[in-house]
């Protein structure tokens, strides 16, 4: 029989590992057509712009249907947000599957709406479920799992396509949700059985009155050996305005990126189809490094520091392929652990400034509404610019000044953040 000791440490990693699970369905749906969007557009007679929709609308969906799943949360419980969440992109993922124009495009609503309710959803439940000390170590996870399940699909959607087509590629991708909900089922049924509701062992905030816009307040957090006071600096509107700009800085650069490296690739240094959806992976898979490196950082350096340090980092991406794409290798290595840093030390803000559940809602909402509905441009404006002029100085010029948005904003934003 279990001792009540080993049942609180098993409880403490069957979540992690089940947020990486769902995490795998969070970008990886998104990215999926990108490897072989040449047959998409050639079967479905689609032009360059209407090409790069298929990033753009699940990353406008983020921003227009976050209010919708900031509600979805307040009615539900954060459990069946995320339940709810996976099933909607295995529905979208089937949709998106069938070969005709409109089901594409629908079926790439749909999984936008969500995805978007589990990118408000899993902060929160991340911030209410794990201790303090450890937030920073699972937000990592949580953002390196995002990019795994890109660099996945940038992978194999490729390959798969060209055994059984494109369509067959795209939906055989929905499996990751099956898995996730029955992971995600046991996990909330396990940890109830084990823990009991509002065990000592998950750390709880204690509720902390006054408005939002109080710049400093002193919280308490509720620990297995009692309350503890802690610093909570609480987030100004320009705070919350100028982490919502660094936000879309960050995914304005990550999405245009993510949907055109591989053609980008194709036109510049000649790559196949299937080379450049495994090169792009890069870009994805090492965003793990940035992931899980910023939270150790995060111990010893303010985030403003480290925003900086992402920020100059990123800059290696755009500006090396406009000048060197032949050393592509390297500049996807420094910008792939910068976009994974980015998204990780915006994240780790949010927590550090909220000191309850709802406030946590509220500001993961904004922020992420905000940013998204800016980064929701970056692949249909990349893809016009392209189309445009013919080559890829324009985009990657674009993408340049996105880049130097996270950075100094980002940077000013955070600098009262502890």
């Amino acid at each position: 029989m279990s001792t009540r000791g080993e049942l609180v440490r098993r409880a403490g990693w069957v979540l992690p590992v089940a947020i990486v699970l769902v995490a795998l369905n969070f970008r990886g749906p998104i990215v999926a057509p990108a490897p072989v969007i040449g047959d998409v557009r050639m079967d479905l007679g689609l032009t360059t712009t209407v090409a790069g929709l298929l990033t753009t609308i699940p990353v406008l969906c983020f921003a227009l249907a976050t209010p919708l799943a900031s509600w979805v949360i307040a009615k539900a419980t954060p459990e069946r947000a995320v339940s709810l969440s996976l099933v909607v992109v295995l529905i979208g993922t089937v949709i998106r599957s069938l070969p005709s124009a409109a089901a594409l495009l629908i079926g790439t609503a749909v999984i936008g709406i969500g995805i978007t309710i589990g990118n408000v959803v899993v902060p929160v439940v991340i911030r209410r479920d794990t201790s303090p000390e450890r937030v920073g170590i699972v937000t990592g996870v949580y953002t390196s799992a995002l990019n795994v399940g890109s660099m996945t699909t940038s992978l194999g959607t490729a390959p798969i396509a060209d055994l059984w087509g494109w369509p067959v590629a795209i939906a055989l991708w929905g499996v990751f949700a099956l898995i996730a909900g029955l992971a995600w089922t046991y996990t909330v049924g396990a940890r109830a059985a084990w823990l009991g509701p509002r065990s000592g062992a998950v750390a709880e905030p204690l509720p902390v009155t006054g408005p939002i816009d109080q710049v400093l307040d002193t919280g308490a957090v509720r620990t297995a050996t009692g309350p503890t006071r802690v610093s909570v600096v609480r987030p100004t509107r320009w705070v919350t305005i100028g982490l919502t700009f660094a936000f879309g800085g960050q995914a304005f650069s990550y999405y245009a990126l993510t949907a055109w490296i591989p053609t980008l690739l194709h036109d510049e240094i000649g790559f196949s189809k299937a080379s450049s959806g495994a090169s792009s992976s890069v870009f994805q898979i090492l965003a793990v490094v940035g992931a899980l490196g910023v939270p150790v950082l995060a111990a010893r350096w303010r985030p403003r520091a480290i925003l900086s340090l992402v920020g100059t980092l990123w800059l290696a991406m755009p500006l090396g392929l406009l000048f060197a794409p032949q050393l592509w290798l390297l500049w996807s290595i420094l910008g792939g652990a910068a976009q994974g840093g980015g998204i990780t030390v915006i994240f780790i803000i949010i927590v550090r400034l909220v000191s309850n559940d709802d406030d946590a809602r509220r500001m993961s909402a904004f922020v992420q509404g905000g940013g998204y509905l800016l980064g929701s441009a970056g692949p249909i404006v990349a893809g016009a610019l392209h189309g445009a002029t013919g080559d890829w100085t324009a985009p990657l010029l674009v993408v340049l000044v996105a880049v130097l948005v996270l950075g100094v904003v980002g940077t000013l934003a955070a600098r009262r953040v502890p």
